[in-house]
């Protein structure tokens, strides 16, 4: 753990995790490009789930490195990452029990997305996150989830669209797993 918390202040380290962290989310982007070019703009923000979740990263580093702290993005990153990275890698073991078959593409997607969620556990040490914060986010997180399956803008994964109804359930609980999650990391001093 000590080993983490030293990496964690390493500029060398941060400055490697922002170049992949900003490349994955550039590819991410591309990766839904075919799903944007059909998605009404003002769902734009609530569709490329992941990719956001790694641009609130980005963001998070680059005030590490400057020196700065915004708490709200610290909470927006730490949540996606966790959300999204398990959503991913639970989506792509279901497409693999679904079809019985899982492609290099598949298995780079849950080594991915995996190490996204890992990644929002090494930030612990320099989150600082306020109550407001946590709400914000709690609203941010839940509104992602209507609109991906209220509204129908959930990533499309096509082996898996008959369990629409149940993965966005699942998505639900997803939600409220993190945000519990991010109530106990907490501090009580940032109330």
């Amino acid at each position: 753990m000590e080993t983490i918390i030293r990496l964690m202040h390493n500029r060398i380290f941060l400055i490697v995790l922002l170049i992949s962290n900003f490349i994955g989310t550039v590819y991410g982007y591309w990766w839904y490009g075919g799903q944007l070019s059909n998605t009404e703009w003002y769902f734009y923000p609530f569709v490329p789930d992941s990719p956001t979740a790694t641009l609130f990263l980005c963001f998070l580093i680059v005030l590490i490195l400057a020196g700065k702290k915004w708490g709200l993005i610290d909470a927006l990153a730490f949540t996606t990452l966790v959300k999204y990275g398990v959503w991913a890698v639970v989506m792509n073991l279901l497409t693999f029990a679904e079809t019985g078959f899982i492609s290099w593409i598949g298995l780079m997607l849950i080594a991915s997305h995996g190490i996204m969620a890992v990644q929002a556990f090494m930030f612990l040490p320099h989150l600082e996150i306020k109550m407001s914060h946590f709400y914000i986010t709690a609203v941010w997180l839940f509104h992602n989830d209507i609109i991906d399956y209220i509204y129908g803008q959930y990533p499309v994964y096509g082996q898996l669209s008959q369990y629409a109804d149940h993965i966005g359930y699942f998505a639900f609980w997803l939600s409220v797993f993190v945000l519990l999650l991010l109530y106990q990391l907490i501090p009580k001093r940032n109330d």
